[in-house]
């Protein structure tokens, strides 16, 4: 992967989002932010990646008030972004607001991804793994996933090895990306939270993950 030119196509669509001044255009700047940040994070550029991934969050809170009620995607593409960042602060803040929207007790199994994430970030591990438990056997839910976030609400450090490597193996074999970029961009976050539960695993090097992970 030529990430140099990966992250100048991400800044180049942001910019025309920008210069549309259109509310549907929030989506397509976060995704576009979003995949800067991620090439940039390939490229050891981690502080430009932070900037980068802090625009991605913020288009995509900007764009809920636009959004229908049950696109969850938006609040949990701005939560991964900022626990790819670090920015501690944030990703408090953005926990705090997906759950009052509901996404614990959503329906869908996508709306309870976005509260497991937001209870496991703000360290509320008995309820994190009540509603990730509600994951595991979702219809159309990666199990992987549900198992990652599973295992770190119970500290199952065994457990989580084997779920995130799991799901980093999906990433390097599939085909389709979010803008293209290649990044295990889940595999990040859920490493982020295993910290905060101090269970996070060494991963092997991959193609589809910066330097130091």
């Amino acid at each position: 992967m030529e990430w140099i030119p990966a992250v100048e196509r991400e800044q180049a669509r942001y910019r025309d989002g920008e210069a549309r001044l259109a509310p549907e255009q929030l989506v397509r700047m976060g995704n576009a932010a979003y995949g800067a940040g991620l090439a940039l994070l390939m490229l050891g550029r981690d502080e430009e990646a932070r900037a980068w991934l802090d625009r991605a969050a913020a288009r995509w809170r900007e764009s809920w008030e636009s959004a229908p009620p049950d696109a969850w995607g938006r609040p949990i593409g701005a939560l991964k972004a900022e626990l790819i960042a670090g920015r501690d602060a944030a990703v408090e803040e953005l926990a705090r607001w997906s759950l009052a929207l509901g996404s614990a007790t959503a329906d869908s199994a996508i709306g309870r991804y976005a509260g497991a994430l937001a209870l496991l970030a703000l360290e509320r591990w008995p309820e994190a793994r009540h509603v990730a438990e509600t994951l595991r056997g979702a219809e159309g839910f990666p199990q992987r996933v549900a198992d990652g976030l599973a295992t770190i609400a119970a500290e199952d450090r065994l457990g989580y090895a084997e779920a995130v490597e799991d799901v980093l193996e999906s990433f390097e074999t599939r085909d389709e990306y979010l803008e293209d970029v290649p990044v295990a961009d889940t595999v990040l976050a859920l490493q982020a939270l295993a910290a905060k539960r101090g269970i996070a695993h060494a991963l092997p090097p991959s193609p589809v993950l910066p330097g130091r992970v």
